[in-house]
């Protein structure tokens, strides 16, 4: 009985194992899928957008420039790229149009992945590539904002690459053996047969047609066996962190969160307590730079720009930070007499962005939420709207190039430098060492972002706001909530490698975490083996307890297991159906099963001196106990018989002597209770 217990043990263990699969390599462009009692959730979908930096910038306008570039030749001359690679100031980029890089499609079936929870916008840019093109029929998770930041920021990607089309397809680069004779980065570039370009427009409306809307601590139900729910992460409008968790065990997903006053609702800490595993990525890429430092270093920058009659560039998403900058702008313009300076917000999408972020009240943080019932804009570029002070365009082409007038602020994307508006301004202004670009987004180096761009005369600003959390933060935040295990990119395990003197840009804990990377299967640890058992009212009525020691009382159960959709019942067992009388005798075969009535339980032990005294007693005299690691052996020498006393079991072991073996049984018997 022993033996069966414990493989049966193994087995539902086996069944039990949760495990977490790692599909990419950028802790804040995460994508994980999570097995979690019967259920494969993906949580994130991002889009590795660093890959674009290998490739030449998209000009609106022909750039001569750009044009001119010499195509690549190995200093041997054995390796003619010429087509495909252009040489600027020591570098090479393919000349193709942008690709990404996305998440690994080989390690499982992606067609077997029942849900995605996506976290925020910036995390949800591969979607189309998964829900469209693996075969996925579940469903996407996600708040407003999400979704209709997150069809902005996609339709503005689309937008960028569908303007510029390039005729050519780059792939002989690709080629294993070429790839390590180019120079770098090119050579170190990871995965590129997997790049791909971007995807269409339907492709974008088909994807987020399968998003289903979720509110902060809503709480969803997966196929009876788990329950998921979002709850405010404070780093962007409608960003989410989700909470996974059946009756007995609870993984916490945190990913892009902020414990600093901007404009989204607070980060929900309390909810994440009691975790047994919580999955943590998405922390500041910059964990050096202080937000608000660097927004100082903006503005004065800015205004120094501006004065000496130059122009400014900011590279940025058309949500996020971009709202930060514009407030932050709002209260320095007048202080820093730039009240004449025109600001212009150039996107595809512009507008709506703009629109958005006035309407999702619930969303922003309380002060901001209070406004709209005075009512006044909870965004002060609402006004700087209205005082013309600040212009939003789709493109540089139509009104813009009528109304523009420097020297001015150009708030455009794409932060790569790869595509958008912004090529156009880096080859108009490049020459000139009055105007200043300023970097504000921390997803892109900016040496690399400036490299096809050289030699260039604009100065260059690098002030990354990154309001996510940093190592002090997240520590701080993990001695509150106190998780039993910790998982986290094997990226926070270690000090940067520029830095690896700071052990404080890293995560100390006990227990150490578990670090994974790109392709990497974690199996998760769970120290609950339980399920939920409902017993019918029935089958509890004929329940008969029999107390065993003072205040505890047990009753045994025979019953049957239904099982469906994860929900598990005790029934009664059926009773056979009573045998119709018939004339001729049935075969046996055809019996109703007899059910038996289960043989009692037993439970307590046998005492050693007690058992002997009553061995004695019916006499048996000759026994020679020998201890062993179990228990005792007790060899009836006179009888030939061996007795085993053991904490969970005993053997009588005679040859051919039932009468003592039935005897011996009863004897031990008298010192045992049953149930």
């Amino acid at each position: 009985d022993n033996q069966v217990k414990q493989e049966s043990q193994e087995d539902s263990i086996l069944l039990n194992k949760h495990s977490k699969y790692c599909l990419s390599g950028h802790p804040t462009l995460p994508c994980n899928v999570l097995k979690f009692k019967s259920t494969t959730i993906m949580l994130d979908c991002g889009l590795d957008t660093t890959s674009v930096l290998n490739f030449l910038p998209l000009p609106l306008v022909h750039s001569p420039r750009l044009s001119k570039l010499p195509g690549w030749v190995s200093k041997d001359g054995t390796l003619n790229l010429e087509k495909e690679l252009k040489e600027c100031a020591g570098r090479v980029f393919v000349d193709s149009q942008p690709e990404f890089c996305l998440p690994e499609k080989e390690l499982l079936d992606l067609s077997t992945i029942d849900v995605i929870l996506i976290s925020n916008y910036h995390c949800m840019m591969a979607l189309p590539y998964i829900t469209e093109h693996t075969g996925f029929t579940g469903t996407v998770y996600a708040t407003e904002p999400t979704l209709q930041i997150g069809r902005l920021l996609m339709e503005e990607l689309v937008n960028f690459m569908e303007r510029v089309p390039k005729a050519q397809s780059a792939t002989c680069w690709k080629n294993k053996e070429i790839q390590r004779m180019l120079p770098g980065p090119l050579k170190d570039a990871v995965e590129v047969w997997t790049w791909k370009r971007c995807y269409s427009m339907q492709e974008v409306n088909s994807a987020l047609s399968k998003v289903q809307l979720v509110g902060y601590s809503q709480k969803v139900e997966l196929f009876g066996a788990v329950q998921v729910s979002p709850l405010s992460s404070g780093y962007s409008l409608g960003s989410s962190n989700w909470i996974i968790q059946s009756h007995y065990e609870k993984v916490s997903y945190v990913s892009g969160s902020s414990l600093l006053t901007t404009h989204p609702q607070p980060m929900d800490q309390s909810s994440l307590k009691n975790s047994d595993v919580l999955i943590l990525t998405g922390l500041t890429q910059m964990p050096t730079a202080n937000p608000d430092g660097m927004l100082g270093e903006f503005c004065s920058n800015l205004a120094m720009t501006i004065r000496a009659g130059g122009n400014v560039l900011v590279p940025c998403y058309s949500s996020g930070v971009i709202y930060d900058l514009l407030e932050c702008l709002y209260q320095f313009i007048e202080s820093a007499n730039l009240g004449t300076t025109p600001f212009y917000f150039i996107s595809p999408v512009a507008n709506s962005s703009l629109e958005f972020s006035q309407i999702f009240a619930e969303w922003l943080c309380h002060n901001k939420q209070s406004k709209v019932y005075l009512p006044e804009p909870p965004f002060p570029h609402a006004e700087l709207i209205q005082t013309n002070k600040l212009k939003h365009y789709p493109s540089i082409h139509g009104d813009f190039s009528s109304e523009f007038r420097q020297p001015c602020v150009v708030f455009t994307g794409h932060p790569s430098l790869r595509f958008g508006d912004v090529v156009h301004f880096m080859e108009l202004w490049g020459k000139s060492s009055l105007n200043t670009i300023i970097f504000t987004e921390p997803d892109f180096s900016y040496l690399d972002a400036l490299a096809p761009y050289q030699p260039l005369a604009m100065k260059c600003v690098y002030c990354p706001i990154d309001t996510r959390l940093n190592f002090h933060q997240v520590s701080k935040l993990l001695k509150e909530v106190q998780p039993l295990h910790v998982v986290c990119p094997e990226q926070y395990t270690q000090p940067p490698l520029t830095q690896s003197h700071r052990s404080d840009l890293m995560l100390e804990l006990q227990p150490p975490p578990m670090p994974y990377r790109r392709c990497s299967v974690l199996n998760l640890p769970f120290r609950r083996c339980y399920e939920r058992v409902y017993i019918l009212p029935e089958l509890a009525n004929s329940l008969v307890p029999s107390e065993i020691k003072p205040g505890v009382s047990l009753a045994t159960v025979s019953a049957v297991l239904h099982s469906k959709d994860n929900k598990h019942t005790l029934q009664s067992v059926p009773k056979p159906p009573p045998v119709p009388p018939s004339k001729k005798r049935k075969r046996v075969m055809e019996e109703p099963p007899v059910v038996l009535a289960p043989k009692p339980l037993l439970s307590g032990a046998v005492p050693l001196d007690a058992f002997l005294a009553t061995l004695q007693k019916h006499g048996i005299t000759e026994v020679k106990v020998e201890e062993t690691a179990d228990g005792h052996i007790l060899h009836l020498q006179a009888e030939d018989t061996l007795i085993q006393l053991e904490e969970d079991g005993t053997h009588i072991v005679c040859d051919n002597n039932e009468p003592l073996r039935t005897t011996l049984r009863d004897l031990v018997l008298r010192f045992l209770q049953k149930l």
